[in-house]
């Protein structure tokens, strides 16, 4: 069988196909948009929830007695439409606010534009690009638990982050079932709390009603370790969410990835909980040096008072961090996340 090889476009072709492809988007009326919230990703399309309705709705098709009915969807407010995005946009994600138009007779819309954000959270994928995660959150819910074990630098990372995002957030030890006396788990929760995080203790299959009330009229970002809980604790809390759970691992005592996309979920009258994918690492390679101290506020207060401009903070005399580690006012380990993260980024930086 002879192979049919695609055909390959000069240059000039290319940028006349891109051009009538535009001016395509560009013919489209917006008089009919209606506002919407995008409330899944799904790579090219996005699921989006319609929060108004045409002042005027299509009339469905009549069609003569015998002839098939053919297919058509209402639009209805809280309806959700699969849609497709104008190619002069930004990248969307979960929680932007949108202008789009709807088609009943194939249920499915397009995204015509977007309401500014008043917050993104970012993170850098595989490929060292910076990805936007989820728009317009309130607060970020960052959880971990006995099981799989804590890793306290992956915490710091996300608090970093959400310091660069300028976003508020709460630390949920969950899982208290497994907790046991004395449990170092603890000692880590009321370190942070002593830095001012805003702390919770609870479990899935209890009660949830102090975390539910927190999160109260709150547009909330579920992040941490995969299998530390994230879905099961929405589950909970919104039972008819029905996200994907699973078990840890026997073999690798670590979670196994059950959210494969952000997906928005109403909670009360105005909230919205947002579960994304399990991440094990949370690079920030893309900060400035200055936003990564914001995210460790007690090492910040010390920055520049060593006796050496350029003090590296790992051997000099009357360096400022190691002298405030040694009067408690610094934890070590979080001294050492600090040093790790700069070092990451330095070494970024000279890279590119």
């Amino acid at each position: 069988m002879a192979l049919i090889r695609k055909r390959r476009l000069t240059e000039q072709q290319q940028r006349r196909i891109e051009k009538q492809h535009k001016s395509r988007q560009d013919d489209i009326d917006t008089s009919q948009d209606l506002d919407g919230l995008v409330v899944q990703h799904y790579g090219r399309q996005l699921e989006v929830q319609a929060l108004s309705v045409p002042e005027q709705h299509p009339e469905k098709p009549q069609v003569a007695d015998g002839e098939p009915e053919p297919f058509w969807k209402p639009i209805e407010l809280d309806s959700v439409w699969r849609c497709h995005t104008r190619t002069n946009l930004e990248l969307l994600v979960t929680g932007d606010r949108v202008k789009w138009q709807a088609d009943p007779n194939t249920g499915l819309g397009i995204i015509t534009a977007i309401y500014p954000r008043k917050s993104l959270l970012t993170r850098p994928d595989r490929y060292h690009k910076v990805k936007p995660v989820a728009a317009n959150i309130s607060l970020i819910v960052i959880v971990f638990a006995p099981l799989p074990e804590p890793a306290p630098t992956l915490i710091d990372r996300y608090l970093v982050a959400c310091a660069d995002a300028n976003i508020p957030a709460l630390l949920v030890l969950n899982k208290s079932d497994l907790l046991t006396e004395n449990d170092p788990i603890l000692t880590l929760l009321s370190e942070y709390e002593a830095l001012g995080y805003e702390t919770l203790v609870c479990h899935s299959r209890g009660d949830l009603s102090a975390l539910a009330a927190r999160l109260d009229n709150e547009t909330v970002a579920f992040v941490g370790q995969s299998g530390v809980g994230k879905s099961s604790l929405i589950n909970t809390i919104v039972p008819d969410a029905a996200q994907k759970t699973n078990v840890i691992s026997e073999n690798s005592a670590l979670g196994q990835h059950t959210t494969t996309s952000t997906r928005l979920i109403k909670f009360g009258t105005n909230g919205a909980l947002i579960d994304s994918p399990g991440i094990r690492e949370f690079g920030l390679w893309h900060l400035s040096l200055e936003k990564v101290r914001t995210g460790f506020p007690e090492i910040e207060a010390h920055l520049g008072l060593c006796q050496y401009r350029n003090c590296t903070h790992t051997h000099e005399k009357n360096c400022a961090l190691k002298q405030a580690v040694d009067a408690g006012e610094i934890l070590p380990r979080r001294l050492d996340s600090y040093l790790r993260l700069i070092d990451e980024i330095q070494e970024a930086q000279q890279k590119s």
